[in-house]
C-alpha cells in the first residue's frame, strides 16, 4: 500500500488531468467527480479518501464492501460499481448507499423489493453495454426503455443516471463512441420519460479525458490512486 503523500499527489494529477479534460470540453471542473476505486485495496484506502476530501469509494465485490464498511468508522458514501449476482441483492441493499452496475431487470426487481422491506430509498445507475462488449455487463441499448420504465416505476428506488464501461481497446476512438452513445440515449431517455438522469458514471484513468468530452459526471479510477491492487480477504 502506498503512503498517504504519494496518494494525495495521485489525487492531485489526476485532477488536474480532470481540470484540462473540462477546460478543453467548455465544462465547468465541478460537474465532474473522482470517484476513488478501493477494491483489493485495504481499509487504509478508504482512509486515504476521506483525508483526501473524497466523499465516496467504489467497491466491485459485496463481501469485500461489507468488511470494509462494518470496519470504517468515519463518513463515507459507499457504491458499487461491479456486478451484482441476484442472490447478494439484499445484502447490497444493506451496504451500499448507490448501486451504479444494475444490469439486468431480475436485478431491478430484487433491489426495489429488498430496498422497500429495509424501508429505505435506494439510489441507482442503470448500467448499458453502449461498447457492445461481449465481455462487458449491462443492458444492452434496444433494452434500456423498459430498464428505465420499471426503475421509475420502483417504489424503493431512485434513478439517478447511467453508467457505462467502454470496450478495452487502444484506439480512444472506441471508448469515445461509447460514451457519446451512453449520452445521446440518456437525452432520449431523458425527453421520452421527463425525468433528468444528471449522473453519466464513464471513464477510468485510461480514457477519462473522452469520457469527459462526452459528458461524463463522474470518473472511476483505482489504480492510478492506489498503485498495484492487493488480495484482500473480506
Amino acid at each position: 500500500m502506498i503512503t498517504f503523500e504519494e496518494f494525495e499527489a495521485n489525487v492531485r494529477s489526476l485532477q488536474k488531468r480532470i481540470a484540462a479534460a473540462c477546460r478543453d470540453a467548455e465544462r465547468s471542473e465541478n460537474e465532474v467527480s473522482l470517484l476513488p476505486v478501493t477494491k483489493n485495496h485495504p481499509l487504509d484506502a478508504v482512509e486515504f479518501a476521506a483525508q483526501a476530501g473524497l466523499s465516496a469509494v467504489g467497491e466491485n465485490r459485496v463481501q469485500e464492501a461489507g468488511y470494509k464498511r462494518d470496519s470504517y468508522t468515519g463518513e463515507m458514501r459507499w457504491e458499487l460499481i461491479g456486478h451484482l449476482q441476484s442472490n447478494k441483492a439484499k445484502q447490497a441493499v444493506a451496504i451500499f448507499d448507490r448501486v451504479q452496475s444494475v444490469d439486468s431487470l431480475k436485478i431491478l426487481r430484487r433491489l426495489d423489493r429488498y430496498a422497500g422491506e429495509a424501508g429505505k430509498t435506494l439510489p441507482i445507475l442503470l448500467q448499458c453495454n453502449t461498447g457492445e462488449d461481449p465481455n462487458k455487463y449491462g443492458f444492452d441499448v434496444e433494452s434500456m426503455n423498459e430498464a428505465v420504465e420499471l426503475a421509475l416505476e420502483a417504489e424503493a428506488l431512485q434513478l439517478d443516471g447511467l453508467m457505462t464501461i467502454a470496450p478495452l481497446d487502444d484506439d480512444p476512438v472506441v471508448a469515445k463512441a461509447a460514451f457519446e452513445k451512453l449520452r445521446d440515449l440518456r437525452d432520449e431517455l431523458s425527453a421520452r420519460f421527463g425525468c433528468a438522469l444528471k449522473e453519466l458514471s464513464m471513464g477510468m484513468t485510461g480514457d477519462l479525458e473522452q469520457a469527459i468530452a462526452a459528458g461524463s459526471t463522474q470518473i472511476r479510477v483505482g489504480t492510478a490512486l492506489y498503485g498495484a491492487r492487493e488480495n484482500v480477504q473480506a
